[in-house]
Order: structure tokens, then C-alpha cells, then sequence
């Protein structure tokens, strides 16, 4: 691994002392690594050099990718609204099922899916695209601490807010610096079961649940940060009602009824994919549970259409936010409920919608490709050479258009399914023939190796290259 490019350069870290004959302590995560000389700690990115530690993933990143703050699992936060997702390199976990390995897995890290970023470059590429926020995400942006604070901070300097995707195995002095930059915080916790911890993800619970209370802790003190929890039940492991509802209720118990909670589908992946995707069926099963177990706001993820990602208002019933895919309409009035005026916690920092997606004229004569939509696979990435304009039309299994055609300039974006009517997407493009990457689930980061062995289940079969577009 030594010989990969992406890994000659690094930057100075921080969160770390030094200790006996040159070694170094990392206290950036619950780990301690203790990190000889030359060598790299268990997230296999931070490398003692010469007695000091050194991050040799600063401003490595997968390509940056503009999705939906739905993807991210954060539902009571400006719904709808455009993100620039960014992914790194390394983990500080070794999940057997991880969705992302391809990168999160440092020693399986290729170079030619690394790409090289600043925080400038960041900051400039959300403001030409306007891009509203950064979701620091995919693999996990603990392991970028250093990176991470940099960008955000620059962010916020020009009005740009940001959202952290995490399974937050962190330490207490690190949260706090990011409670500094940091506007949305997104938690997945694994499980209530310490061993389910121990035994899966090479961790501990306990640490990731105190930091859910540190960040809960510092919105109670009046900290202007947004949390949602998610729980991604994975077939075999944890997906009975006995294990969600602890979740549920450590929330009741540690947090409040208002804290939106996701259960979040699995996709076999990686090292576990002799099991089938999680049954819709039991996360429907685990909402409702939660739901009378006194949470007022659960939802499921990675199921396409269910009207379990919608919002209702806890005390009428009534649908206040509307979701489908990627895109969610709000029927909210004033911040409250259009039936009966209950306050709903949902914010909305901005009083304009983005233009991201506004409609467009479609200029005549360009050339044009076609991406079906494979049964449960219902998203993708669609990734350019260069930021041309490029506009795409949804469309029924027929051809008939769904919706009006919009365009996108951004280098990677996200598309999904905005209606049960739209089987496939038209894509009109200005420079050269784009690629279009199968996205399972709505935080997974596809990549050429990742996909063929991904996503075995259901009847939808891995798919060559030369087969994913006509």
C-alpha cells in the first residue's frame, strides 16, 4: 500500500501527543493508536513522520458529488435542498457489511478514484454551482478532521452551512471543534449492542453514544446545530423489533421526542453478502414500534417510494412534507402544521428556494444518452470529464416525459426517481458522453470496482460498463 500515489504526500495533523522513543498517540478517535515511527494507525491514514503525526489524506478525496440533504439522512432541515457531498479515504471502523469499502478501506484504495481538492477549491466549485451546503460524508469525515475544519471554516465565511455524516467514533475534544464549523449532524448509530460493536465494527458503543449526548447536550445549551439519528439494520445482525427499539428508546430516554430517527435499509456489500437486503417489510414493522414507543418523527430509508419517508404531523396526522426519491415538497405553513397549527420541527434557514434545480429550455440538437432505472436501483451518479452543461428529462418506460427538463454544470450529481411513473432518465450533453454510476442506497458512493460485486439480492443483477447506458 506504501506504493500508492495518493499516499506520498501528507499534511501535519493534529489531536495527537507524543509519547516514548519517537512514538505518537492519536486521541483523534476512541482508538489511542499508538503509532510507531513510519507507521499508520488503524484507520490506516494517519502515519507518524518523523516523530509527528500526519494526515496523508488532507485533501484526498472521491469525486465531489452534488445530491439532496435527504441522502444524508437529515429530513427536518431545508427538505429538498442541494448539497455538495464529499468523501475521503480510511475509516475508523472496519465494518464486515460497509457500503462504502472501496474507499473506506484504505489498503483497498485505488488511485485512480482519489481526486485532489483544497478547501479554496471546494469553497469556489459550491459558489459557482450555487450550492448552498457541504455534507462532509460517504467513508466517515472523522478521519479528515483536519481537512474537514479547514473547509468548513472557509464555508461559513461565505454563507455556505454544513451537514456531517457520520458513525461518530470521535472524541470529546474533536466534537467540540466541530460544533465550532459544523450546522447539521447526521448519526448513525450501529446498534445498542456494545458486542454487536466490538464484534462487526472493531469499535465500542459507548463512545458514539456519548458523543450523540455531547452534541444533544450543546443544542440543550443553545448551540444553533441540528441532529438526526439513523439506524441502519443490517439482515441478520440487528433487523428484529428487540434491537430497534432500544434505539428508540435510548433516544426517549437520553435525547427527546422531536429527534427525527431513519431506519435505514442494507445492501449486501463487501464481506457480507450471502444475506438478502433488509425486508421493507420489518423497518415498517420497527417505525411503528418507535412510533408508539413515544418518538414522534420515524422514518425509513433506502426503500424507494414508501410513504414512511414522508413527515406528518404527530398530532392530526396530516402530511406536512412530501417525499419521493430526491425530491420533497413542504406543505408547512408559517412552520406548523396547515391543519391544525402544531409547531414542526423543521427548519428552514433560507427563505428562497434553491436554483439549482429550476426548468430549462433544452437547446436544440444535442446528442443524447438513455439510463434505465433496474427494479430496486432507483438513483445514480452521473459523473463528466469537465463541468459542461448537461440536461436531463425523466421519462416513462415509454418515453413519455415526467416533469420539465432541468440542467445541471456540476462535475458529479446525483439523480433519482422522482415518481413511480419515471423508469429511466434522457441525459442531453454539451461536452463529452458522460458515465453513470448505479447508486443502492442514498449514501452509497459507487465506484467502478465496488459495483460489480455489489447489490446481489431482489433479482437485480451487477451490470458491466458497456451495459449501464444505451
Amino acid at each position: 500500500m506504501e506504493n500508492r500515489i495518493w499516499m506520498q504526500s501528507w499534511q501535519p495533523a493534529n489531536h495527537w501527543i507524543s509519547i516514548n522513543n519517537d512514538n505518537v498517540l492519536c486521541n483523534l478517535c476512541p482508538r489511542f493508536c499508538k503509532i510507531k515511527p513510519e507507521k499508520v494507525g488503524f484507520c490506516g491514514v494517519r502515519k507518524n513522520v518523523n516523530g509527528a503525526l500526519a494526515s496523508v489524506n488532507y485533501g484526498k478525496s472521491v469525486p465531489i458529488t452534488c445530491e439532496s440533504i435527504e441522502t444524508e439522512a437529515v429530513f427536518h432541515y431545508a427538505p429538498g435542498e442541494p448539497i455538495l457531498s464529499l468523501g475521503n479515504i480510511g475509516c475508523m471502523m472496519k465494518c464486515d457489511f460497509c457500503q462504502n469499502w472501496a474507499t473506506s478501506q484504505s489498503r483497498l484504495v485505488q488511485d485512480h478514484n482519489v481526486s485532489y481538492i483544497s478547501p479554496e477549491s471546494v469553497v469556489q466549485y459550491a459558489l459557482d454551482n450555487n450550492i448552498r451546503m457541504l455534507s462532509w460524508t460517504y467513508n466517515d469525515p472523522v478521519v479528515w478532521q483536519e481537512f474537514v475544519v479547514d473547509t468548513a471554516r472557509l464555508a461559513k465565511q461565505h454563507g455556505i452551512q454544513n451537514l456531517y455524516k457520520s458513525a461518530f467514533y470521535i472524541t470529546p475534544q474533536a466534537i467540540d471543534e466541530l460544533l465550532e464549523v459544523m450546522d447539521i449532524f447526521s448519526v448513525s448509530i450501529k446498534s445498542l449492542d456494545d458486542d454487536f460493536y466490538r464484534r462487526v465494527t472493531k469499535g465500542r458503543l459507548e463512545p458514539v453514544l456519548e458523543g450523540v449526548k455531547q452534541v444533544y447536550g450543546a443544542i440543550k445549551q443553545g448551540a444553533n446545530v441540528h441532529l438526526e439519528l439513523s439506524n441502519l439494520c443490517v439482515t441478520g445482525r440487528n433487523d428484529n423489533l428487540q434491537e430497534s427499539l432500544k434505539t428508540a428508546h435510548w433516544m426517549l430516554e437520553n435525547l427527546d421526542a422531536n429527534v427525527p430517527l431513519h431506519y435505514v435499509r442494507f445492501h449486501p456489500d463487501y464481506l457480507y453478502t450471502q444475506v438478502e437486503r433488509t425486508d421493507p417489510a420489518f423497518l415498517e414493522e420497527a417505525r411503528t414500534a418507535a412510533i408508539n414507543a413515544g418518538l414522534n418523527y420515524v422514518y425509513v430509508g433506502n426503500v424507494h417510494g414508501t410513504p414512511s419517508s414522508n413527515t406528518y404531523c404527530p398530532c392530526c396526522q396530516t402530511l406536512v412534507v412530501e417525499r419521493y426519491g430526491l425530491a420533497a415538497t413542504s406543505f408547512l405553513k408559517q412552520g406548523a402544521c396547515p391543519r391544525c397549527q402544531h409547531p414542526i420541527p423543521i427548519k428552514m434557514p433560507w427563505a428562497e428556494p434553491s436554483l439549482l434545480h429550476s426548468p430549462q429550455e433544452l437547446p436544440d440538437g444535442l446528442p443524447h444518452m438513455l439510463h434505465s432505472f433496474r427494479g430496486v436501483i432507483r438513483s445514480c451518479h452521473v459523473e463528466q470529464l469537465a463541468a459542461n452543461p448537461l440536461y436531463f428529462q425523466f421519462e416513462t418506460q415509454d418515453g413519455a416525459p415526467v416533469g420539465r427538463v432541468q440542467k445541471m454544470i456540476s462535475l458529479r450529481f446525483m439523480l433519482s426517481s422522482p415518481s413511480p411513473q419515471a423508469s429511466q432518465v434522457r441525459l442531453f450533453y454539451t461536452g463529452v458522453k458522460p458515465h453513470v454510476y448505479e447508486v443502492y442506497d442514498r449514501a452509497h458512493f459507487p465506484v467502478w470496482e465496488a459495483e460489480r460485486t455489489a447489490c446481489h439480492s431482489e433479482d437485480v443483477p451487477p451490470v458491466l460498463d458497456d451495459q449501464k447506458v444505451k
